[in-house]
């Protein structure tokens, strides 16, 4: 296996905001030549792939500015500084869904852009749901209604782009390869 690795001569940090960090490294290439590299520091996701009783998978639909529409999407947040990942899944699943459960299975992670950023998003599926006595309060600037789909409802939306990331997509992919029913 060759070695690409870039080392970094210097670091310039650009932007520090509430949920990105944005800086600019000065590289050495394998060739010894020199480079930039722009990179978005993320502190890391969670999302979860909620199974209703029904066989119906449980979405939500936000509006995206960066793409300045809505989306579908499975629930998902960002990691809070020192928060375990099973932790936010439990934390979103209850503020987006109005749903708890007494069951997180771990399924993979993954980085959602490595060309430019270092996000890694830790997947979780749950087929326990229960209800919650008392809804948990959504983040004040954040607004989604639930959807519960089958999952070739589900498919159907990715193709009219009604579910257009990449968690999302990668969460159908799963469910599809471990042979979840059609209903």
């Amino acid at each position: 296996m060759k070695n690409f690795e870039e080392k970094t001569i210097q670091s310039t940090k650009i932007f520090d905001g509430k949920v990105v960090k944005l800086q600019v490294d000065e590289v050495t290439l394998p060739n010894g030549h020199t480079s930039k590299r722009e990179t978005v520091k993320h502190p890391g996701a969670v999302a979860i792939i909620p199974i209703t009783k029904d066989n119906k998978i449980l979405f939500v639909e936000q509006y995206r500015k960066p793409l300045e529409k809505n989306l579908v999407e499975i629930p998902a947040g960002k990691l809070e500084e020192g928060e375990k990942p099973e932790a936010t899944a439990l934390r979103e699943l209850e503020e987006e869904t109005g749903y708890t459960t007494d069951h997180l299975s771990f399924v993979t992670s993954f980085y959602t852009s490595p060309g430019f950023a270092d996000e890694i998003i830790h997947l979780y599926l749950t087929e326990n749901l229960i209800p919650l006595e008392v809804k948990k309060d959504l983040d004040e600037d954040e607004f989604v209604e639930l959807i519960e789909l089958t999952l070739e409802e589900a498919e159907q939306y990715v193709q009219t782009e009604r579910i257009h990331d990449a968690k999302t997509a990668y969460a159908l992919l799963y469910l599809r390869l471990q042979g979840m029913k059609r209903t």
